[in-house]
């Protein structure tokens, strides 16, 4: 396992565009920490978003893993491309000559998503640790530790998401393509919820009972958004009449799903590479 990831990893490091691409990935991660520093004072209006209680613990949790989500592209190109270059620079066909079995190559990708994902897990979880030691009204251990379920979250979505990328690396063998293609997708379920939602079932929540299952909307479903969570948004929403019933807990059967597309984009990977003539 070992030799697998050495070998994906050598691959991409020596791939300009990939090496860029991943070291762009973690330094817009670190971005995140200069939302502090951001301020307005515009005459008596004055906005610190430290101040707000974005990086109070445990909320941290929820919003910096949703806001590192957003970057996941990033990644998805380098996972993409890695899978598109085996095919470009004959790559696949000679790792298998040098008798590496399609299995093997399957499980080194595999192995080599797990490795992003964990890295950019904690990755978050130290960045985390130190904006709220730094900015958090409360740093109570038992305060500090709770919520750490989006972490697990976090790792799955990407995880999920990479798979789905992989997936689309093998089956369409240009990145290019295979970047439209997970837009197309990502279209598509927009519109499967929409019909569903305003057409079919316009007056219940009916809808979601099916489109929870969808790959991309499960993911999606693992970390809710976090803005209506904080304070000073609900005290406003309820100063003008509007009620916040969203759960922003993660949803466990949400992670259940992902993990299932997980199994499955990777089992379809390799019955995919296994049927075809390289």
């Amino acid at each position: 396992m070992k030799r697998l990831l050495s070998i994906e990893l050598q691959k991409i490091w020596k791939n300009r565009a990939s090496r860029v691409l991943t070291l762009t990935y973690f330094i817009l991660l670190t971005f995140i920490a200069l939302i502090a520093s951001i301020k307005f004072d515009i005459g008596n209006f004055k906005l610190h978003f430290a101040e707000l209680g974005i990086f109070n613990f445990p909320y941290i949790w929820h919003f910096n893993t949703y806001i590192a989500a957003i970057l996941k592209f990033f990644l998805a190109i380098v996972i993409v491309s890695m899978m598109a270059n085996e095919y470009s620079y004959g790559t696949l066909k000679q790792n298998l000559i040098d008798g590496m079995s399609k299995k093997e190559f399957v499980l080194s990708k595999f192995i080599t998503v797990l490795m992003f994902a964990l890295v950019s897990t904690v990755f978050i979880f130290i960045m985390s640790m130190i904006l709220g030691l730094s900015f958090s009204s409360y740093t109570e251990i038992g305060i500090i530790f709770t919520d750490l379920d989006y972490l697990l979250a976090y790792f799955i979505k990407l995880v999920g998401f990479f798979s789905f990328c992989l997936f689309l690396g093998i089956l369409v063998k240009r990145s290019a393509f295979a970047i439209g293609f997970l837009f197309v997708w990502n279209i598509l379920e927009a519109i499967i919820i929409a019909v569903l939602n305003y057409q079919i079932f316009p007056n219940n929540d009916y809808d979601r009972n099916f489109t929870q299952f969808l790959p991309l909307e499960a993911m999606s479903n693992l970390i809710v958004e976090p803005i209506t969570r904080l304070s000073v948004v609900k005290s406003i929403g309820n100063q003008i009449g509007v009620a916040d019933s969203k759960i922003y807990s993660v949803d466990y059967l949400a992670i259940l799903i992902v993990s299932a597309w997980i199994v499955i984009f990777m089992l379809m990977s390799y019955k995919l590479l296994k049927k075809r003539d390289l």
